[in-house]
């Protein structure tokens, strides 16, 4: 994950949670001395329906090639699209933007349960748990728990996120803690107990860890 230096900060306190982390497990203490200071910017926040409209578009895509698709979408309604709006475009004109069938299956799931509430607010949103998000979002078709979770870190900026099915957590971990092998699932999120309740933190160290120089 790359950070948007220009961003907006996490509603928690870094230092707090980086002095927890440091007390807490001394490995990842000596990860973080490595890595530097904490520097997670939060990403634009609009509502969960344009950042679930920008995870599926994204999906399965080199960065420059989604964003291009990602653009000729928004250019056809002038900006993000309603989701009414959405729902009453063609298919044909969908996939002229370079939009996949599947992608447009996903997207017309994801603007019903919208309307129909199943996707809440940004207003609503910021008030649920985290693991209510999971729930409600992973209702969408093409939305998976790695897509929530994403939305969790860099859109909610919420403190205790472990996406411990993504490449570059587990790839990081065994970096960190010089493990030969990428760590099970169990085994990562039984480590990640000690870094309750800031594992947003710990991912990101994590996630830096694997572009560190070898030593």
């Amino acid at each position: 994950m790359i950070n948007n230096p220009r961003g907006r900060k996490p509603a928690f306190d870094p230092a707090k949670a980086v002095a927890h982390l440091r007390s807490a497990d001394k490995k990842l203490a000596a990860l973080m001395d490595r890595v530097g200071p904490f520097a997670l910017r939060l990403d634009a926040s609009p509502s969960p329906f344009e950042s679930l409209i920008e995870s599926i578009l994204y999906q399965q895509l080199h960065g420059k090639a989604a964003a291009t698709i990602h653009r000729r979408v928004r250019e056809i309604y002038g900006g993000d699209p309603a989701p009414q709006a959405l729902l009453d475009t063609p298919d044909d004109r969908l996939r002229a933007a370079g939009v996949s069938m599947n992608k447009i299956k996903a997207l017309r799931d994801l603007a019903t349960r919208t309307l129909d509430g199943t996707v809440p607010s940004h207003a609503a949103i910021v008030k649920m748990s985290d693991a209510d998000i999971v729930e409600r979002l992973t209702e969408v078709r093409g939305i998976g728990r790695w897509s929530v979770e994403m939305l969790l870190i860099f859109r909610l900026g919420r403190p205790d996120v472990l996406p411990a099915d993504d490449y570059g957590i587990r790839k990081g971990f065994a970096v960190a803690f010089n493990k030969r092998d990428l760590p099970l699932r169990a085994d990562l999120e039984k480590r990640g107990e000690r870094w309750r309740p800031y594992r947003t933190v710990a991912s990101w160290y994590l996630w830096r860890a694997a572009a560190l120089p070898k030593t």
